[in-house]
């Protein structure tokens, strides 16, 4: 059994200080210790992919990172592992515990997860450890995997067995609600305007040194379209997780970030607009394009029509929220947008933008985050 400040001092000096994650009862100790500690900083998730993503963006800032996450949570956590992590070549260490370990004889729900956590870790192609049980083992071990993690460019896992970390205790201050802002702006009803020229319009209202955060699909091709740049990350896979990565990137640079989702994206990780709220990152802005379907995948109808995302937003606690759904008044809006106090939220009405031969980018998810990640730290210009 370890003590967790050996293993967060351990971690530190390896440069891993940024921690996401989603509470397990095995975790606790080390958790607790990681939110009290004071050379640490720790986002709590809303789900085990959201805290991949956090982490992501957060690497994307210059940060090295850790995601602490129950076995069984793995499962939210494959998505951006596999099509986020893997072709953008973005690393993390991945604590993960193991719930239902054969002979533990823990809960029905954790059996078959508890069979099968090393295989699906190594179908990930995620390598992976036993998490440091003895205070000797913690440097090593943790050397190994950072090792690992400069040379693949890859996450790595530590795979936590229950009573590896003795007791420590919970010091975290309460969640204190934030003031709901007023929602400006009103849907005109009029044809809503083609994302691309939406999108057009961000380029050039953006304030100058911002990065830009494209979510999955038609939007981050669009958006190359209009003129690839160092300022320009292109969500690949990961569907949801573009304003996770945008959370992780903004609480770790001075640069302003704007996220731009989609409203199929967007509802399938809700979550994260609570998480957002919480942070309150006054650098960011999340602009949902709402064109009420999955136009990449042939323009299946979303639930987007049903749906106030600005209500969730005021209610979630950011600062600045407003709706348009008109090219006319769209410079103003962002204008105001850009110049509050965030987070803010944007959300748009638009259109199938129906650009003919749309392109991919030629730049590899790998090239994207490394240029990106040079842009937020300072090395690369728009």
């Amino acid at each position: 059994m370890i003590e967790a400040r050996e293993f967060i001092k351990e971690a530190g000096r390896n440069g891993i200080d940024f921690y996401a994650g989603v509470p397990c009862s095995f975790l606790t100790p080390l958790m607790n210790a990681v939110i009290g500690a004071p050379n640490a900083r720790y986002v709590g998730a809303t789900s085990e992919g959201e805290a991949v993503a956090i982490a992501a963006g957060a690497w994307l800032a210059g940060r090295k990172t850790a995601v602490m996450c129950q076995n069984s949570g793995l499962g939210n956590a494959v998505n951006p592992l596999t099509s986020l992590n893997w072709p953008a070549r973005i690393p993390t260490l991945m604590i993960v515990t193991w719930r239902g370990e054969p002979g533990l004889g823990d809960e029905p729900q954790h059996e078959l997860m508890g069979e099968i956590t090393g295989a699906l870790l190594d179908t990930m192609r995620v390598a992976r450890a036993a998490f440091p049980a003895e205070t000797p083992e913690v440097a090593s071990r943790l050397e190994e995997a950072c090792r690992y993690m400069e040379l693949e460019q890859l996450p790595f896992a530590f795979v936590q067995a229950k009573g590896t970390v003795a007791k420590s205790k919970l010091d975290q201050a309460p969640v204190t609600a934030r003031p709901r802002a007023e929602i400006a702006g009103t849907f005109s009803g009029r044809e809503a305007p083609r994302r691309i020229d939406v999108l057009e319009r961000i380029n050039a209202n953006a304030p100058a040194g911002a990065g830009l955060i494209a979510t999955t699909g038609y939007c981050g091709r669009e958006l190359y379209t209009l003129g690839d740049a160092a300022r320009n990350f292109y969500v690949v896979g990961s569907m949801g997780g573009a304003s996770a990565i945008g959370l992780g990137a903004a609480l770790n640079s001075g640069r302003e970030i704007i996220v731009l989702d989609g409203d199929g994206a967007a509802l399938m990780k809700l979550g994260n607009l609570a998480t957002i709220g919480a942070e309150a990152p006054e650098n960011f802005t999340h602009i949902v394009l709402d064109n009420g379907m999955h136009e990449s995948t042939g323009g299946q109808m979303t639930v987007s029509e049903g749906v106030d995302f600005a209500e969730i937003a005021r209610a979630s606690g950011y600062s600045h929220v407003v709706r348009s759904d008109s090219l006319s008044n769209l410079d103003e809006v962002l204008q105001s947008a850009f110049s509050a106090k965030g987070p803010r939220f944007v959300h748009v009405r638009v259109s199938p933008s129906k650009v003919e031969n749309l392109p991919r980018p030629k730049v590899t998810p790998a090239e994207v985050a490394r240029r990106f990640r040079d842009y937020l730290c300072g090395g690369e210009r728009a």
